[in-house]
């Protein structure tokens, strides 16, 4: 079971059960001062049972449920605002019999400090019973503000990956003006995996030569990956696209993850930005965009934009309309143009969490020799040159250890990549 900031998550019955379930909405409890909380889940067979215990907690300790029923992570995240918490059931893109839960705090995901305070056994509230109720939301609605009217009706094919997004991505295409073919409604006749970052999406990208742009989501909707004439785009390409956006709209204070490509920062910075970088994460790309008041911003890994107006979390759906916006426009051109000098490479490797720490800290005695800058904010990253770097973290979500690499030549970025996976493999070998 992995227990940190992006939630709790695990092979449903067999380290996550109800039992787990229990626990963790209990010590949630303790959280939430509004004594309200907003409830939702993706599309995954066991999410209606967990969702039930879930709410059956949270009411037993007094908490109002407010519930969502099957809709996208950023749809719990925005009517969480007006209830002051929230609680995903989803495992994002994890395989389909993982199943985990996200905890929402005043519109946010917990951080670090508050972390504790869910996994650590707490006692149980004495409490009147909360009621469960309900709810809709006008998460469409208030997207299609923030998005505008859509003149050139562009084509656009969305494939939903079985998920979550069904009724949230095309519906909000199409009210704003696009003219939408939907690909992957339903789970259980779904020709691709959860994660579309990983996924070939073979049938999106023979689908999206005939129109102007493609979209996949995972189960909850909250990531996204474009599909441009038939080629399947980096994660980071989402974010630049999103990027390119918010400036365009006059937004000029940016927080990026520490593995967001430099081709953004600088992109950021030719426009008359500023960016200040975090860990990796959701939640602490977030938890940095509030202490600085930044406008907009996100993690390049996971393909995640943030606009913190509309939501504090990776915002999938939401994106989907920025760029739809920007199709056959030159500030849509200008982004992919100017990301197409740099390549990155993002590799992981199945190492014994047990030893994370110790290959961390073995890789940072290494690099600290080999490179001249290195930052250790999140795992170790060494900065090789203005246009080159590779970082090597723990995962957030998984038993692996990530590397991710970029430079402005790709056989260089090869390079780096392969010299560095062997660095992990000796580092491992060394501590074990």
């Amino acid at each position: 079971m992995k227990k940190t900031i992006s939630g709790v998550r695990g092979v449903f019955g067999e380290d996550l059960n109800l039992k787990d379930v229990l626990e963790f909405c209990n010590n949630f409890s303790s959280l939430i001062k509004s004594q309200k909380c907003v409830i939702g889940k993706d599309t995954r067979p066991s999410g209606d049972m967990i969702k039930n215990v879930a709410s059956a907690e949270l009411m037993k300790n007094g908490i109002d449920v407010f519930n969502l029923e099957t809709v996208p992570t950023p749809v719990v995240f925005r009517e969480a605002r007006k209830y002051g918490a929230g609680l995903v059931i989803s495992s994002s893109h994890n395989p389909i019999e993982w199943n985990g839960m996200k905890f929402i705090i005043e519109g946010r995901g917990i951080n670090e400090q508050e972390l504790p305070q869910i996994i650590e056994h707490q006692e149980n509230l004495k409490s009147k019973i909360g009621t469960e109720y309900d709810i809709t939301s006008s998460y469409i609605e208030d997207a299609k503000k923030i998005i505008g009217d859509i003149e050139n009706k562009p084509d656009i094919v969305v494939d939903i990956g079985g998920g979550a997004a069904r009724g949230f991505a095309p519906d909000l295409l199409r009210e704003s003006g696009c003219n939408v073919e939907v690909l992957n409604e339903d789970l259980s006749q779904c020709s691709r995996g959860p994660d579309p970052t990983s996924d070939e999406l073979s049938e999106l990208i023979s689908a999206s030569i005939k129109k102007e742009i493609g979209f996949a989501f995972d189960l909850d909707g909250d990531r996204l990956v474009v599909v441009r004439k038939g080629e399947k785009q980096t994660p980071d390409v989402t974010l630049g696209l999103g990027v390119a956006k918010s400036l365009e709209l006059g937004y000029k204070e940016f927080v990026l993850s520490t593995d967001t490509s430099i081709s953004i920062e600088k992109f950021i910075k030719e426009k008359g930005g500023t960016v200040k970088r975090s860990k990796v994460g959701e939640a602490n790309v977030i938890e940095l965009m509030l202490k600085t008041n930044a406008q907009a911003g996100g993690e390049g890994s996971s393909g995640g934009f943030i606009l913190p107006e509309f939501n504090y979390c990776r915002e999938g759906i939401l994106s989907s309309g920025l760029i739809a916006s920007m199709l056959g426009t030159s500030k849509f051109d200008e982004i992919l143009n100017y990301m197409k000098r740099y390549f990155q490479i993002r590799e992981k490797t199945e190492i014994d969490s047990n030893f994370h720490d110790k290959v961390i800290e073995e890789i940072k005695n290494k690099f600290s020799k080999e490179y001249s800058e290195i930052d250790s904010q999140d795992g170790i990253k060494g900065i090789i040159d203005d246009d080159s770097w590779v970082l090597i973290r723990k995962s957030n979500t998984e038993d692996i250890i990530r590397v991710s690499a970029e430079s402005n030549n790709e056989e260089r970025c090869k390079k780096i990549t392969k010299d560095t996976l062997e660095v992990v493999k000796q580092s491992y070998d060394k501590v074990r």
